[in-house]
């Protein structure tokens, strides 16, 4: 999770330009999708789609929805959420909109938000979904999960660590391996215990067993994966079912895990509202989640299961409040583990 916030200048330039924005409301969203289809076709038939979906991700579920909706195409525009929500911001002071449609982290999504850039409204659709999985502006697409992960060989069967908490036992001294940037692993402790103290303590405990550092996410489980190291924390559950099915010897827990939001929002302003709402109708419903999932994503939708089993059985969300408050959190997690 980078901890980098928009600069002074940029959020000023960003308020500057918002009086820039002409509005266009979005139509009625009691509409059937073949209503609100017809008048997406008249905007021109483009999404501008700015978001962080992986291009193997893209090349499959932008398909199935032009199929289902002729004449609609997906205009990706792809880059790091920090590069998108730049760009968005650079738009609005330049007195336009040129995004129909986000999609990226819940964090950048939240930035945006506070610049005023993104519309209150949420399709009919997002009914659908728990009251941890969207807000006023935004609806969870897909999710990504923090875990638990081990090499086969190097841990016992029967002695797992299915649990966060688990690693704080002293037979993991010196086995653990993480990401320095995994300062959600405080917050997933912090809501399963519902006290900040008890999660800090816990991960003093883990912290005892001198967690060794390495950056970047694939790494860690290629680490594991060749014996160099037993345990995880916080490794992403979906890198694991394609290694497991070549073969590795890995194990990752689908007891709890923490869970990151990727959302979507539409922009204010936007030059094909109509096209936004489609798309954001399919891609919230079970229809679209099935695309999201065949795509190689894990649905958000509580009814549409992933493809591989990545999905914990019990889930610590990190919200919106968790991530204002992120600074503090990863101070904490810096200190007690005693990274720079």
């Amino acid at each position: 999770m980078n901890s980098t916030r928009t600069t002074s200048v940029v959020v000023g330039l960003a308020l500057i330009g918002l009086f820039a924005v002409v509005i266009k409301p979005v139509r009625a969203q009691t509409e059937s999708w073949d209503e609100v289809h017809k008048k997406a076709l008249k905007e021109g038939g483009t999404l501008n789609f700015y978001g962080t979906l992986a291009q193997l991700n893209a090349e499959k579920i932008f398909p199935v929805f032009e199929k289902r909706f002729a004449g609609i195409k997906v205009n990706q525009v792809s880059a790091t959420a920090d590069q998108l929500t730049a760009r968005m911001i650079t738009e609005v002071r330049g007195g336009r909109v040129l995004a129909d449609f986000v999609q990226m982290g819940l964090e950048n999504i939240v930035r945006l938000h506070e610049q005023g850039l993104l519309l209150e409204n949420l399709p009919p659709e997002a009914a659908q979904y728990p009251a941890d999985l969207k807000g006023s502006y935004w609806l969870a697409s897909d999710l990504i999960f923090a875990v638990n992960a081990w090499n086969t060989n190097a841990v016992q069967k029967g002695s797992e660590p299915y649990l966060l908490d688990d690693l704080g036992d002293p037979k993991w001294r010196k086995k653990l391996i993480s990401e320095p940037r995994s300062a959600e692993v405080l917050i997933g402790l912090k809501h399963k215990y519902n006290s900040l103290e008890k999660a800090e303590a816990a991960l003093r405990r883990i912290a005892a067993n001198e967690i060794e550092f390495h950056k970047g996410y694939p790494q860690l489980v290629e680490l594991m994966a060749g014996g160099q190291s037993a345990v995880c924390i916080a490794c992403r559950s979906h890198h694991f079912p394609p290694r497991v099915k070549k073969g590795a010897f890995l194990g990752y827990s689908l007891t709890e895990g923490i869970g990151q939001i990727v959302a979507a929002a539409v922009p204010k302003g936007g030059p094909n509202p109509n096209t936004a709402l489609l798309f954001w109708r399919w891609a919230a419903s079970e229809e679209g989640q099935k695309a999201f999932a065949q795509g190689g994503r894990t649905p958000a939708h509580p009814a549409v299961e992933p493809v591989d089993r990545t999905r914990p059985a019990k889930i610590y969300t990190v919200n919106v409040d968790d991530l204002r408050q992120w600074p503090k959190y990863e101070k904490i997690w810096k200190d007690i583990l005693k990274l720079r």
